[in-house]
């Protein structure tokens, strides 16, 4: 608070009477308080916000055997290939000839590979429209996030699922491999992996009409 002190200012004997001097001197102690009290109001209040990080699964490093193999279906999968001008061409492998099928070509975006990814997904896996339902369930506070973490990772890991292969040309930008792990996470696919691009694939891109 503000204090206001006397100065000295007395006047000399015989001579002429001067008015006394005023000094003002401010107490903060107060405002260090209420700053104290703020701060512990914010950090009571305040939701910290939780970091966003992409969850990718890397491959077991242990050598297995032939019987220790997943063995994944040919209608199972489907391959990426990462080209260059931000383009995606993919590809079917045949499943009587184990070749790989006619190729397409796609761009980024929710209404090209997203598209392609999504109804493909839904084909082989009759769960996956059900995360809809349990993040609603999780908005409500009807289920927890662990119990909604642990639905959405079962659906995820529906054996007849989709199974993306993903591969990256040289002239890809690297960015165009996190925008498709992006769409992973967004289609719902917990099953891919990325693995090094083969010289039948790299001819294959030759042979697109990537313009």
């Amino acid at each position: 608070m503000a204090e206001i002190e006397g100065g000295g200012g007395g006047g000399h004997k015989g001579g002429k009477k001067r008015g006394k001097k005023l000094s003002t001197r401010v107490d903060f102690t107060p405002m260090v308080d209420l700053g104290f009290l703020l701060i512990t109001f914010f950090m009571l209040t305040t939701t910290m916000n939780k970091p966003q990080t992409m969850e990718i699964n890397m491959p077991d490093k242990k050598v297995k055997t032939e019987d220790e193999k997943t063995k994944v279906k040919a209608s199972q999968a489907i391959t990426l290939l990462l080209a260059k001008d931000n383009k995606v061409v993919y590809y079917f492998v045949d499943e009587k000839t184990g070749e790989p099928g006619t190729p397409f070509i796609e761009e980024f975006g929710p209404k090209d590979i997203r598209r392609v990814l999504l109804q493909e997904n839904r084909k082989r896996n009759p769960y996956v429209d059900s995360i809809g339902i349990y993040k609603d369930m999780l908005n409500k506070g009807s289920i927890t996030e662990d119990q909604y973490n642990g639905y959405v990772s079962g659906i995820k890991a529906y054996k007849d699922g989709l199974i993306v292969v993903i591969k990256a040309a040289d002239n890809a930008k690297y960015e165009n491999l996190v925008d498709i792990l992006d769409e992973m996470l967004i289609c719902n696919i917990g099953r891919y992996a990325v693995v090094d691009i083969t010289e039948p694939e790299i001819d294959m891109l030759k042979t697109v009409n990537l313009n």
